[in-house]
């Protein structure tokens, strides 16, 4: 990032040179270094030179100082596409920010509806009922990040176990299966979980059969531990994923530590807790800072596809009452006052974490 920003600022500032140089090459330019120019080659390559060098370059080094700038130049020409597609995809659509200051009724435009100002933010507290809501839904929120958080060592400790499995064959089979879930789309899991866990799936079935149960259970029907079965299913599907990290860490493990270990008569469990979770930790860590400044961001997509009228109490977390107020309700100006705090709050969490890991680790993670 800082090394983007000094090619913007020296771009920006070197406009003046460009300027000066345009108009000092009108005749040809003699200098001791083994670089020349000419007015004609001037004006056909002259201008990414202008961009790279402000005032003349030394006579001893000039060869390597403009090799080092167009190079510079060329990295950042390289980035440029994706600077491109982060700006539209990922900044621009902030300005529907302004969406949350007017009484926005669609189809009226966005010109001809009131200014109100920051009543959506005030309307969100304003009442008991909003109140309790709301509470209800940071309560969710809280509950399914927490979750996450409390268990961000199974992706590492899933990763060692791969590691200590000996047979190749097996351990790509289960790194496999582990991993493809990942890629799956939520509407094609909850069609799996309909498929299984159904009034009518194969689970019920199966018990009724066996004379287990008299009635169907509701599995997805029903209310009781639906932040349980949410972080079971967020954990199928995105474990083995999450510990492709760990894998490339403990491949980065110098083979000489687990060497000198073993003439030291270490086993395998002694290998792990004294050698392996130690170098594992400041992965984990920043992972784990990184979930933390995330803290009110669990998606939509999951919790879309498995809610209904039995479970919407305890399913409804922050980015489903978005959703539910803006295209459910038609309050677009209120759900985007929400998203847009919510924002704020991640980013002032994301700045926290950052300064406790400088402070803690004396580094930090952006």
């Amino acid at each position: 990032m800082y090394f983007i920003i000094l090619i913007f600022t020296r771009i920006i500032f070197g406009l003046p040179g460009f300027l000066f140089m345009a108009k000092r090459y009108n005749k040809t330019y003699k200098t001791n270094s083994p670089l020349r120019y000419t007015a004609g080659e001037h004006r056909i390559g002259g201008f990414i030179m202008a961009l790279a060098a402000v005032k003349r370059p030394p006579a001893g080094n000039g060869r390597t100082v403009n090799k080092r700038r167009q190079t510079g130049i060329r990295y950042f020409l390289l980035i440029l596409p994706f600077l491109v597609l982060v700006a539209i995809f990922s900044y621009y659509p902030l300005y529907g920010w302004v969406y949350s200051f007017f009484n926005y009724r669609p189809p009226i435009k966005l010109s001809d509806s009131e200014f109100v100002g920051l009543k959506w933010f005030a309307s969100l507290v304003e009442t008991d009922v909003k109140r309790r809501q709301l509470l209800g839904v940071l309560r969710n929120t809280f509950a399914m990040s927490g979750l996450t958080i409390l268990t961000s060592w199974l992706p590492m400790a899933f990763a060692i176990f791969l590691t200590e499995i000996r047979s190749k064959w097996f351990k790509k089979s289960v790194q496999t299966l582990t991993t493809l879930p990942n890629f799956v789309s939520w509407v094609l899991v909850y069609s799996m979980a309909f498929a299984l866990f159904s009034s009518s799936g194969m689970m019920n079935t199966l018990l009724t059969k066996l004379g287990l149960v008299s009635q169907p259970i509701q599995f997805l029907q029903s209310d009781s531990h639906t932040w349980l079965s949410m972080w079971l299913w967020s954990t199928w599907k995105s474990l083995g994923w999450s510990a492709i990290m760990y894998l490339a860490a403990i491949a980065g493990i110098s083979d000489d530590l687990y060497e000198a270990a073993r003439v030291d008569g270490a086993g395998r469990f002694r290998l792990i807790w004294n050698i392996t979770i130690p170098q594992l930790i400041p992965t984990f860590f920043v992972l784990l800072m990184l979930n933390a400044a995330n803290f009110l961001n669990n998606g939509l997509d999951q919790y879309f596809v498995f809610s209904n009228a039995f479970n919407m109490e305890h399913i409804q977390v922050l980015d489903l009452y978005v959703y539910n107020l803006g295209m459910g309700s038609g309050s677009y100006s209120l759900a985007t006052a929400i998203s847009m705090l919510k924002s704020l709050v991640s980013v002032t969490l994301l700045a926290a974490i950052n300064g406790l890991s400088r402070v803690m680790r004396g580094e930090s993670i952006i």
